[in-house]
């Protein structure tokens, strides 16, 4: 299946799934220039702080929602790790760097590539919250790509890869 095959996506939260090889990661890339995709590891980001980031997407992202990043940092519990540079980071804690820039980009397709991964279980209940909060969103969609789509939230769309 080609990111072609996916259009148009709905509004509100669609689940990619399938296996490791499936082609999750390559189909989220090739959404084209619509869609905001991240490598969530921040490869080749190891000298910056997560503010540097977050201001590298700033300008790419004409919507973007600075009291939302605020609210997020605070929730998965950034405040302690702000001045430290990425390479000090965990990988859960460089994860949530990334997510905050996606969740915050205003972007009319969010791409989420395996969110849950390395998280601890609060950060991961507070993506999963925004998720479900953004799930009735008239005119973007979040395309969530993982082994499983989380039975907790509520998709419009269900793409299974074999």
């Amino acid at each position: 299946m080609s990111a072609v095959d996916l259009l148009p996506l709905p509004p509100g939260l669609v689940a990619v799934t399938g296996d490791e090889g499936a082609g999750k990661t390559t189909l989220l890339r090739g959404l084209g220039e619509d869609a905001l995709w991240l490598d969530l590891s921040l490869p080749g980001q190891d000298q910056y702080v997560p503010q540097q980031v977050w201001d590298a997407l700033l300008e790419e992202c004409p919507l973007w929602d600075t009291q939302l990043q605020h609210d997020l940092i605070e929730a998965l519990d950034l405040l302690p790790h702000l001045g430290k540079k990425l390479y000090m980071l965990s990988t859960g804690s460089r994860r949530k760097v990334a997510l905050v820039g996606l969740l915050a980009s205003g972007a009319t397709v969010t791409c989420l590539d395996q969110p849950f991964a390395a998280l601890d279980k609060s950060s991961a209940r507070v993506i999963r919250e925004f998720l479900a909060d953004a799930a009735d969103h008239k005119s973007r969609t979040w395309v969530v790509a993982d082994y499983e789509a989380d039975p907790r939230l509520p998709w419009r769309r269900h793409i299974a890869l074999t």
